[in-house]
């Protein structure tokens, strides 16, 4: 029998249960201590300094939900739910378990003062915006980083497939934060020169990466700030959810400094979620709450878009969907 509307909407509203069962499970590292096999809730109380209790309580809930399973003896074992919360998978979900338990979570508690004011609630609960927080964090920067690639990691490859880069010379990743989208352009384009720039701290944090990737030889690292200016000497530039994170007029400012450095046979390329028009069920839509309530920006429409380029004096050539939500809008000076 199909659940009644009230059923449903029981669900939705008490989903943050299992969000924050997972978020628990994430900090205490549960599936990672499962890897080698099944054990039982009093041993991995042990081990984590938990009350044995609770943590069964914990884990039995999770298995109902198919995340662990327990069996006839009371231990219990990963899933291929639970999988991909251990730290030592590719595009481990861990680090966004965690980074949405904390301040994520705090920062939707306060919903009500952002759709009172139109304000950002990180900013009310912790105090300031939430990149100078990641900077004066490193700790939480790098699980920010680890979370990003969590949830980006497949559209590099989907925008990729969906894009050809064969004719641009040089690409600046401007905000390419922990450098997963130009380490995988710089990867499947070896005659390209990259930029990637960002600010000091997150391009300090990155360049061990860039290292690792071996493409260091072919990606300049620039710090600084995109409110104040980018750099020449790209003829793409590519800005990849970097728009959405700010209202229009700071979202303009950005777009400025890139029409500035770019030649005028240059490219722009913005990777963000299309907000479609109706009602039907669009990640974006949700995303655009987290905009709201976070960092301040917003998603937008084809046609926002088009205002919000043109008035920064590009324009819109056109919309490349992908396999994914994301859309890659391209725009050339006027």
């Amino acid at each position: 029998m199909s659940p009644s509307p009230a059923q449903q909407l029981d669900r939705m509203i008490t989903g943050y249960w299992i969000s924050q069962a997972i978020y628990a499970a994430a900090r205490f590292g549960i599936a990672d201590l499962l890897k080698e096999g099944p054990r039982t809730a009093a041993d991995l109380a042990e081990t984590t300094s938990t009350d044995a209790g609770a943590l069964y309580r914990l884990l039995r809930a999770l298995a109902s939900v198919g995340v662990f399973a327990e069996d006839s003896s009371g231990r219990f074992a990963l899933t291929p739910l639970a999988e991909p919360l251990r730290s030592d998978v590719g595009q481990s979900k861990r680090a966004l378990a965690l980074m949405s338990g904390d301040e994520q979570f705090l920062t939707w508690a306060d919903i009500e003062y952002s759709i009172r004011t139109g304000k950002t609630a990180f900013e009310k609960v912790f105090g300031q915006p939430i990149f100078e927080y990641l900077g004066e964090h490193s700790d939480k920067a790098a699980i920010f980083d680890e979370a990003m690639t969590a949830i980006h990691g497949r559209e590099t490859r989907d925008v990729l497939a969906a894009y050809d880069f064969s004719d641009t010379r040089v690409l600046a990743d401007i905000g390419g934060g922990n450098g997963s989208n130009i380490i995988q352009i710089l990867t499947d384009y070896p005659a390209l020169q990259g930029i990637l720039f960002d600010l000091p701290h997150v391009v300090e944090r990155t360049r061990d990466r860039i290292a690792s990737a071996g493409v260091s030889d072919r990606c300049q690292l620039i710090a600084g700030d995109f409110f104040r200016s980018v750099p020449a000497g790209a003829d793409t530039y590519f800005l990849r959810h970097i728009v959405h994170d700010w209202d229009d007029e700071e979202a303009l400012t950005i777009l400025r400094h890139c029409y500035t450095a770019m030649p005028s046979d240059g490219r722009l390329l913005v990777v963000e979620s299309v907000i479609p028009p109706g009602n039907e069920p669009f990640t974006g839509k949700l995303l655009d709450l987290v905009m709201l309530l976070i960092p301040g920006g917003k998603e937008r429409t084809e046609p926002e878009y088009r205002s919000l380029l043109a008035r920064a004096g590009f324009e819109l050539s056109r919309i490349i969907p992908t396999a994914t939500e994301l859309s890659i809008i391209e725009a050339v000076k006027r």
